[in-house]
Parts: structure tokens; sequence; C-alpha cells
């Protein structure tokens, strides 16, 4: 993706077919071949869009700086949400606002410096956060969350990734009665739309998790929920999947977009790609792509970090476990209990600051016996974000030719594939698996 450094210098372009690998250095002003769609961005997003244009039969290219889902789309908690979903929202209390004004959450963190530059996207996510904007805004996230697993397993089917799918729900945790009733819209809202939840006392959570430890009131046992125990692997075999339909990958970093006569030039380095559609799905760069072309979209970044620990003796999770006092979560991961963190509001490019990390882990050794750390350091990424929690799927408003498939915040693993095959649909004049009107651009 876009980047802020090194853009002088020429780039490898690796392309890769089911057939064959590779590797062209661009020339000076180097044009390669013509494709019909560039989709700028291979993570679960680009991927996925790129398969359901290949399945089209359009001629896509795949760009990307990264080997594909090595982003954001590799650090993630690895849930497929399903069912109902509740936006994140600003509390309004003054007391909960100070708390986390002074950095006292460890769900939420602020680098200081970064406050004035992320304070209008806070305003604008306060305004969605009435009860009204939080059913309006989700319903039109449920309505994705429908087809989620499915075309999920769609893939996976084609991509011989079943063997990652866990179809086990989540649990949600709470520590507290006044926690648990902080819950109470989420479950409201599955009541009146049917969708299945279980409570669950302290002891009946632990007959479900009996390795669970420490003091907790009661839980939620989600049922419309699958998890993945590689979230990145997935995203590989995902791209395998898109080489066996013929689509080449594209290694290299995008220094911008150039609308020309009859479509598109990618410009990489000291050459370019040329296609007649280009799709922007590149996460937190997609904006870097946009801004010259004269876009500007409410747009933040929120940092997270992930870390991975050793079961203790022989210990084992059936499935995820959000602490929902702490905004974290454990998921059992082929690599071991994976603890990702909540939000941290910081300049995307800056250098990651763990705190978070240090300030669960010994709420998440209380939960649940962890052994020692598996990773040399906690891994950061980056969720692309808008304030009403909503993507931007759709016709770029301006120019035409461009598409843009991004911002899915924390849902980019679970919407990767239903938002691909809703992009296609729209590209390819077909009718449309969901009203696509809530995700446009022009609703900013």
């Amino acid at each position: 993706m876009a980047g802020r450094t090194g853009l002088a210098r020429p780039y490898a372009i690796v392309l890769r077919s089911s057939l064959h690998m590779r590797t062209v250095r661009t020339g000076k002003a180097r044009v390669t071949a013509k494709a019909d769609i560039v989709v700028v961005g291979a993570g679960i997003v680009g991927v996925s869009a790129a398969i359901h244009l290949a399945r089209r039969g359009r001629r896509v290219r795949l760009l990307d700086r990264r080997e594909p889902g090595e982003e954001t789309s590799y650090g993630n908690a690895g849930v497929i949400e399903g069912g109902t979903y509740v936006p994140m929202a600003m509390p309004f209390s003054p007391a909960e606002l100070m708390r986390y004004a002074c950095n006292d959450r460890p769900e939420m963190r602020f680098h200081w410096r970064f406050l004035p530059t992320i304070m209008p996207w806070l305003v604008r996510l306060a305004l969605n956060s009435t009860e009204a904007k939080l059913r309006r805004n989700g319903g039109a996230v449920m309505a994705l969350l429908a087809h989620a697993i499915g075309e999920h397993k769609s893939l996976m089917r084609e991509a011989g990734a079943e063997g990652f799918l866990r179809e086990t729900g989540w649990i949600r945790l709470y520590r507290s009665e006044k926690g648990y009733a902080g819950g109470e819209l989420e479950r409201r809202i599955a009541r009146e739309g049917g969708f299945g939840y279980t409570a669950m006392t302290r002891d009946e959570t632990l007959e479900l998790e009996p390795q669970l430890t420490g003091d907790f009131y009661r839980a939620d046992h989600w049922h419309d929920i699958a998890s993945l125990s590689d979230p990145g692997r997935v995203t590989k075999a995902y791209a395998s999947l898109l080489m066996r339909y013929g689509s080449d990958f594209v290694r290299g970093e995008v220094r911008r977009l150039v609308p020309v006569d009859g479509g598109w030039r990618v410009e990489i380095g000291d050459g370019a790609l040329v296609a007649g559609e280009v799709v922007v799905a590149a996460g937190p760069w997609s904006m870097d792509l946009l801004c010259p072309l004269g876009y500007r979209l409410p747009f933040a970044v929120k940092r997270g970090y992930h870390t991975h620990y050793r079961p203790a003796g022989n210990a084992t999770l059936g499935r995820p476990v959000v602490d929902s006092a702490y905004g974290y979560c454990m998921t059992p991961m082929l690599r071991g209990i994976r603890i990702t963190t909540g939000v941290e509001f910081a300049d995307r490019d800056a250098p990651p600051t763990p705190s978070q990390v240090k300030a669960v882990e010994p709420h998440a050794r209380e939960l649940f016996p962890l052994g020692e750390m598996v990773d040399d350091e906690p891994w950061m990424g980056r969720r692309p974000c808008f304030p009403d929690t909503l993507p931007v799927v759709g016709p770029a408003p301006r120019h035409r030719g461009l598409w843009l498939d991004f911002g899915h915040a924390h849902l980019g693993m679970t919407l990767g594939p239903i938002t691909g095959r809703l992009l296609a649909e729209l590209m390819t004049g077909e009718t449309p698996v969901v009203d696509p009107a809530p995700y446009a651009a022009t609703r900013f």
C-alpha cells in the first residue's frame, strides 16, 4: 500500500499464477500488460473482492507491498461474527469519559499528541452512539453478517481451508452485575431478532469451559459466531485460490493512482500497472491513495496489539472468550492462546506502545492458566474505521472505474468475503445480495 518512505527506489514486482512465479524489476516508466481490474490490498477484504471478480470472468491483478494476509488480516481475534451486532460507542457518563481521558482503561488508550487529530472523529463517533444510531448502523452491519459465515464456508471449501474453522460460538464474560447490565442492549436486539445466545451463570460457564478460573459474575454464550485457528493462513489459502482462477499477485508499493483514457494507471516505484478499473481495498492505507484524488472521508485508524501464550499444562480453550471488563479477547490459535487488545488511538505509523498488552495480561491470567509468552514482542496492527462503524463498499463518487472496499473496523475478517461479493455484483451489474445504500461513500 502507499507508504511514507522509500517511494523513489525501484521495487521488485512478483507475478504469481497457478502455473508459474516470475520476478520482474521495474525499469524506468515500465508499464506491464493491461488487466481488467487491479485490486489494491491483499488482506482478507482485497483477496475476497478479487476472487469474486475473477469468478465472474474478470482478469484481476491483486497488488500489495507484502504477501497476502500479512497485515491486519493476520493479527485479529479470528472471529467470524454472525447474528447480533452493536457498534462501538462512546460513553456519555462524565465519570467514564474522565477515566478514558486519563488513560485509566485498558480497552482504550490515547497518545496525547494525537488527540487533537482524532478529536473530530471521536465527536462523530459520539453522535453515532445514541441507541437509535446504534440500532440503525448495527442493522446495516447485520444485513452483511447474515451472509458472512456462509461466504467464508464457500471460499473455504474451494480453497481446502475448512480445517481452520470452528463453529463453537464465543463467550462474552462479565465480572460484575453492573457490567452484565451494560450488555443488555445487545441481548435485547438478539431477542427481538431471534438470534441465539445462552445466558449462563458462573457454574454453567465453567461447564462449557471448565478451565476458566477466577472470580467472574456470569457470561453469555453467543451461538451464531465462528472462529479461525489461523486467520493469516486462511487469507493466504484464499489468495492461492485466486491464483487458480488465473489471476496474478503483484508485489509492490503503490505511489499513486492516475486516471487515464480508458482506465487507470497504478504507479509502483518507477513502473506502473494499467487497468480498466481499480479497487481500493488497502485498509488503513486506503486514504493515502484517495486523498490525492480529492476525497475527504471521516476516516480513522485504530491500532491494536496481540501476543500468544502457551497454555499451562494441558489447559484447553474451546472458543474465543471476551473479557468485557477489560476489552480484550482470548482466542485459541494454532500458535497458542492469542490475546488481542482493545483500541489505541495514535498516529498510524508511530512506533508501537504495547502498554495494553501489559495491562490486560494479569487479568487474562486470572481467567485462564496461561504459560510463557510465545512471541518475542507483541504484534501491532491497524484497523481502518469510519465513525458509523460501516465500511465503504461501492463506486467512488467522482471517478469512473474507481471502486472502494475498506473501513471494516473490527470486522474485516468477518465481512471480507461478503463485501467482496457485494462489490463484484455492483461492478458487474448483478442484483446485489444486500441493499448497498448504507455502505456508499456518498453517505458522508
